[in-house]
């Protein structure tokens, strides 16, 4: 089975030092994971509303991006980047927080709706739905009208670990997406943790 071309990752969250530890960043805690693991850093570029850097995974060079737009204008950045390097929006992974799974569950997906996230659906008005998604669980208050200053505050410790499994678990996965599809990167990534 062939693999699945990506082009850039994309991790959204927030920019500054108050949003680092948040659930709405746990986009950006991916990419970050990911640089560090390949010894790159990210550099700022204006250009692209954002900061880059580049890494090679599987024989194939990849950017990753952290739009430092604010989340609900995070496809701003993401638009830029993929207009200069016309990369198809087939060829992008975005990376972000997910209510509806809950801490420690990473889902791989293509296409669909921004499901009430802000920063999926300034993606999706300037780039389209057709790009791949991966969801980090980070679990839901209960309440909808908690879910704003739940998502803008750091997870108790064991969810806060929870989710940072979920990081190591998905760039176990990604090198299986990029060399052997993305069936198998689901399954490897979707079946982790059950018996």
């Amino acid at each position: 089975m062939a693999g699945t071309p990506l082009s850039i990752i994309v991790g959204l969250g927030n920019p500054g030092p108050e949003h680092r530890l948040t659930r709405h960043n746990a986009g950006f805690w991916l990419v970050d994971a990911l640089a560090r693991s390949q010894g790159v850093q990210f550099r700022s570029h204006a250009r692209y509303h954002g900061e880059i850097a580049r890494v090679n995974l599987e024989g194939r060079e990849i950017t990753l991006l952290k739009p430092q737009t604010y989340m609900n204008r995070s496809g701003l950045s993401v638009r830029a980047l993929m207009d200069y390097t016309k990369a198809p929006v087939g060829e992008i992974l975005v990376v972000h927080d997910e209510l509806d799974l809950p801490p420690g569950v990473a889902r791989l997906k293509f296409g669909g709706g921004h499901g009430g996230h802000n920063g999926l659906r300034d993606t999706i008005t300037h780039c389209g739905s057709d790009f791949w998604r991966l969801r980090l669980g980070i679990g839901h208050p209960g309440d909808r009208d908690q879910v704003i200053d739940y998502v803008l505050q750091r997870a108790a410790p064991q969810d806060e670990e929870a989710t940072v499994e979920s990081l190591s678990a998905s760039l176990d996965a990604l090198p299986v997406f990029l060399r052997d599809g993305s069936e198998k990167a689901m399954k490897q990534l979707h079946t982790k943790g059950t018996v």
